[in-house]
C-alpha cells in the first residue's frame, strides 16, 4: 500500500480544466452576496488532509483543498486506480480490493494510509465512515484530527433512538414513536399495532435511504422488519431498528447548520429534498417555496438548539418531517457534510468545506446569523447510472463511452468525480454527478437546469436524465405542489418518459425526417463535392415514412438553405440548424424556438435515436418504396416475460427462496437481488410450478440473466 507522487503540473491541468471554481458555476457573484469565500493564505490550518472517501465527494473536498493551499491524499480500491479523485489529488494509496468494507470501509487500511503519507487531518465526506465513531476515535488517539464533530456528537446524533431523545429533551419536535430498540420480528408488529399504521421502520445507525421500509399492515411490518435489518447490517454493520408513526404525504425540509468549538452555531437556512425514490433524495432547491420566514426561523432555531444540546461543533444537518399545515418534526441530524450541501452554498456564498476545516482546527465562524443571506435560488439534479423506468431507477453499470458536462452554459455547476472513459461499478453508489443551477429567481433556476439537462451528453449507461427533467418541468413542481410521495403520485404506473402531445410529435417526427434527409445529403459528398458530378445539385422535395411506437407516419420534407419545412400530421414544421451529424449535441430551431436535441444513435436502416425534451425516442425513417417493402419482413415475436424472471439491474444474489418443483403465487418472493448496497424482492408475475432455478446466494448477475423459469 506504497503512496504514489501525482505530478503537480497534471494536478493543476486536471483541475483547472475539468474542475473550475465552485462559486463561478454557482453564479454567486461578489456584488450580489452580502460576502463572499475568502481563502486567506495568512490562515494557518493543515499541510496535508486525507480524503477518505471516493468520487464527486472527494474531488469535492480537494478543490478546497487546493485553494486554501493544503496538499491532500487520496484513498482509492484497485478498481479506482485510475479515478479522477486519484488522479487530482497530490498523492493516492490503494486501501484494498473493490468491496466497501475491504477498501473504503477498511477502518486498519486507511489508518495505515495515514501514518505512511503523515496527513495531520482526515475529511470523511459523506457516507462510508463519515458518521463511524470509532474511526474518529482511532484518528484521535493519534493525533490526526477528524473534519467532523466530536466522537460524542457522532454516537448521540448516529444512533436514531438517542438523537429522539436528546432531541426531545432540547424542546425539538420530534415523531410518535417507540423509543428503544426493536428486538424481534412478533415486537416490531406488536409496536406498529400500538402505534397505529402506516409506520417507518428504520436503521438506528445510518442514514441515505438504506435499512428503511414502510409498513401498511403486519405483513408488510414482518417483511419491512427482515429487508430494514439486513441492509443495516450490511451497510453499517448495525441491524438495530426503530418504529415510528409514518406521517403520510409530508415534505421533506432539511436545515442546514455551522458550529464551532467555542459554542457558535449557526443555521444556514433550509433545502427542499421531497422530490425522494426509495427514501433517496433525487432533486433538492434552495430555498423551500413552503416555509415563510416564521417557520425557517423556528427550524432554523430548533436545529441550532439540537446542535448546542450535544455542543456540536463542524457542519451538519437537521432534518425534518413538515405536514401541509406546516407542523415539523425531527427527523434526524447528519454529522457530516450533505450530499446536496452544493445549492446552500449558491445562495448565501459560503464554502461549507472551507468552514469544517477552519472549524476543525479551532478557529471561531466568522459570521453571525443575521450575516446569513438568501440570494437567489438553486436547485440541483442527481444524476445516476439508472434506468428511470424500473421502479424509477434501478442501478446501471457500464463504461461512459462518452460523456460531456453542460459547463458551457452559466450559472451551472456540475459536481462529479468521472470522466469519459470511467466504469460506473456495481461495487459503489451509481450516482454519476450533482448537476446544479442558479438564477435569481426560482424560475430562472428552472430555466437554466432544462437547459442543462438537454445539454448534459453521457452514454454508455443508462441514466436518469428523463425523469430527472420530466419531475422540474411538471405543473406540480413547478407549482410547489410536492410531498415525499410526489413521484408515485404523478407516475402511478411508474415512469413511462415524457408523452408526446399532438404538437411535440409533429416536432419528432419532423427533426428526425430532417435529420435523414441532411444525412443523406451528406453521403451524396465527397470532399465538398458531389459524387457523381453529372446528377443534379440537389433534390429538393422527399416523400418519406416515419415510424413511431406502431404508428406510421407519412412526411413530407422541403429544403432551403439550412431549413427543412416538414409536412406532417396535418401540419407544418420548419427545422433549421447547422446539421453537424458528427457533435453529440444537435440545436435546432423548431418553428422558431431553440431546442437542444442529441442523436444517440443513427443507423443505415434508417434507424434515428434522438433524446427529445430529456425523453429518448426510437424512430424509423425510409422512402416511401423502403416502407412498402418492409411490410412483408417477418416480425420478432417478443419473449412471454410471466413465465421468466429476469435480474432487472447488476448486482449479487442475497437469497434464493423457492426450488425446482415448488408452486408459487402471483406475487411470492423468488429471489433477493443486492445492488449498491439496497436490497430487492423478486417476485412471481403469475401463480405457477417452478420449473428451474438458474441463480444460487452469493452469485453475481447482470441485467437481463435469467434467474428462475415457470411452467
Amino acid at each position: 500500500m506504497a503512496a504514489h507522487s501525482i505530478p503537480a503540473s497534471l494536478n493543476r491541468l486536471l483541475f483547472s480544466v475539468k474542475h473550475a471554481s465552485f462559486q463561478s458555476r454557482c453564479g454567486v457573484l461578489a456584488s450580489k452576496a452580502q460576502y463572499s469565500t475568502i481563502y486567506d493564505a495568512h490562515e494557518k490550518t493543515f499541510d496535508k488532509i486525507l480524503i477518505a472517501n471516493r468520487g464527486e465527494i472527494a474531488c469535492r473536498v480537494m478543490k478546497t483543498c487546493q485553494k486554501m493551499k493544503i496538499q491532500t491524499v487520496a484513498v482509492h480500491s484497485d478498481v479506482d486506480a485510475n479515478a479522477v479523485h486519484v488522479k487530482m489529488a497530490d498523492e493516492a494509496v490503494c486501501v484494498g480490493p473493490a468491496p466497501t468494507n475491504k477498501s473504503y470501509l477498511n477502518m486498519d487500511a486507511i489508518m495505515d494510509a495515514v501514518r505512511s503519507t503523515g496527513a495531520q487531518a482526515v475529511h470523511p465526506g459523506y457516507g462510508f465512515l463519515s458518521e463511524n465513531k470509532e474511526f474518529a476515535k482511532r484518528l484521535a488517539a493519534e493525533g490526526v484530527m477528524f473534519i467532523g464533530p466530536d466522537t460524542h456528537a457522532i454516537q448521540a446524533m448516529g444512533d436514531k433512538i438517542e438523537s429522539k431523545l436528546i432531541a426531545k429533551a432540547a424542546n425539538v419536535n420530534t415523531i410518535p414513536g417507540f423509543d428503544g430498540v426493536v428486538e424481534t420480528v412478533e415486537a416490531a408488529v406488536k409496536i406498529a399495532q400500538e402505534i397505529g399504521y402506516p409506520v417507518m421502520i428504520k436503521a438506528s445507525a445510518g442514514g441515505g435511504g438504506k435499512g428503511m421500509r414502510i409498513a401498511w399492515n403486519d405483513e408488510e411490518t414482518r417483511e419491512g422488519f427482515r429487508f430494514s435489518s439486513q441492509e443495516a447490517a450490511s451497510s453499517f454493520g448495525d441491524d438495530r431498528l426503530l418504529i415510528e408513526k409514518f406521517i403520510d404525504s409530508p415534505r421533506h425540509i432539511e436545515i442546514q447548520v455551522l458550529a464551532d468549538k467555542h459554542g457558535n452555531a449557526l443555521w444556514l437556512n433550509e433545502r427542499e429534498c421531497s422530490i425522494q425514490r426509495r427514501n433517496q433524495k433525487v432533486v433538492e432547491e434552495a430555498p423551500s417555496m413552503f416555509l415563510d420566514p416564521t417557520t425557517r426561523q423556528a427550524m432554523g432555531e430548533q436545529a441550532v438548539q439540537l446542535a448546542k444540546a450535544v455542543q456540536y461543533s463542524s457542519a451538519g444537518t437537521v432534518e425534518f418531517l413538515v405536514d401541509s399545515q406546516k407542523n415539523f418534526y425531527f427527523l434526524e441530524m447528519n454529522t457530516r457534510l450533505q450530499v446536496e450541501h452544493p445549492i446552500t452554498e449558491c445562495i448565501t456564498g459560503l464554502d461549507l468545506v472551507q468552514q469544517m476545516i477552519r472549524v476543525a482546527k479551532g478557529y471561531p465562524l466568522q459570521h453571525k446569523q443575521e450575516d446569513i443571506p438568501i440570494n437567489g435560488w438553486a436547485i440541483e439534479s442527481r444524476v445516476y447510472a439508472e434506468d428511470p423506468y424500473k421502479s424509477f431507477g434501478l442501478p446501471s453499470i457500464g463504461r461512459l463511452s462518452q460523456y460531456q458536462e453542460p459547463l458551457s452554459l452559466t450559472n451551472v455547476r456540475v459536481d462529479s468525480g468521472i470522466q469519459e472513459g470511467s466504469d460506473i461499478s456495481m461495487y459503489y453508489d451509481p450516482m454519476i454527478s450533482k448537476l446544479v443551477t442558479y438564477g435569481a429567481t426560482r424560475n430562472e433556476a428552472l430555466a437554466k437546469m432544462e437547459d442543462a439537462l438537454d445539454n448534459y451528453v453521457i452514454r454508455g449507461v443508462t441514466h436518469n436524465i428523463p425523469l430527472l427533467r420530466e419531475i422540474i418541468t411538471h405543473p406540480r413542481f413547478i407549482s410547489g405542489d410536492i410531498n415525499t410521495n410526489f413521484l408515485p403520485e404523478v407516475y402511478p404506473d411508474g415512469f413511462q418518459g415524457h408523452q408526446l402531445g399532438a404538437e411535440s410529435r409533429r416536432e419528432l417526427l419532423a427533426s428526425a425526417a430532417s435529420l435523414y434527409v441532411s444525412a443523406q445529403l451528406r453521403s451524396q459528398r465527397f470532399l465538398g463535392s458531389l459524387r457523381v458530378s453529372s446528377s443534379p445539385l440537389e433534390c429538393r422535395r422527399w416523400e418519406l415514412c416515419v415510424e413511431l411506437g406502431k404508428e406510421r407516419h407519412t412526411v413530407e420534407v422541403t429544403k432551403s438553405g439550412n431549413t427543412y419545412t416538414v409536412k406532417v400530421d396535418g401540419g407544418s414544421v420548419e427545422v433549421s440548424g447547422e446539421w453537424n451529424l458528427a457533435s453529440t449535441l444537435l440545436p435546432l430551431t423548431i418553428n422558431g424556438t431553440d431546442m437542444m436535441l442529441q442523436c444517440l444513435s443513427r443507423e443505415a436502416s434508417g434507424e434515428i435515436t434522438l433524446q427529445y425534451l430529456g425523453t429518448s425516442f426510437k424512430v424509423r425513417v425510409l422512402s416511401r418504396l423502403a416502407a412498402e417493402l418492409s411490410s412483408y419482413m417477418p416480425e420478432k415475436v417478443p419473449e412471454d416475460t410471466s413465465s421468466i424472471l429476469r435480474s432487472p439491474m447488476p448486482g449479487s444474489v442475497v437469497a434464493v427462496s423457492v426450488q425446482p418443483g415448488d408452486t408459487v403465487a402471483e406475487g411470492q418472493e423468488i429471489c433477493v437481488i443486492e445492488a449498491m448496497k439496497m436490497q430487492n424482492s423478486m417476485t412471481a408475475a403469475k401463480t405457477a410450478k417452478v420449473k428451474s432455478v438458474h441463480c444460487k446466494p452469493g452469485e453475481t448477475v447482470g441485467e437481463g440473466d435469467l434467474l428462475v423459469e415457470l411452467e
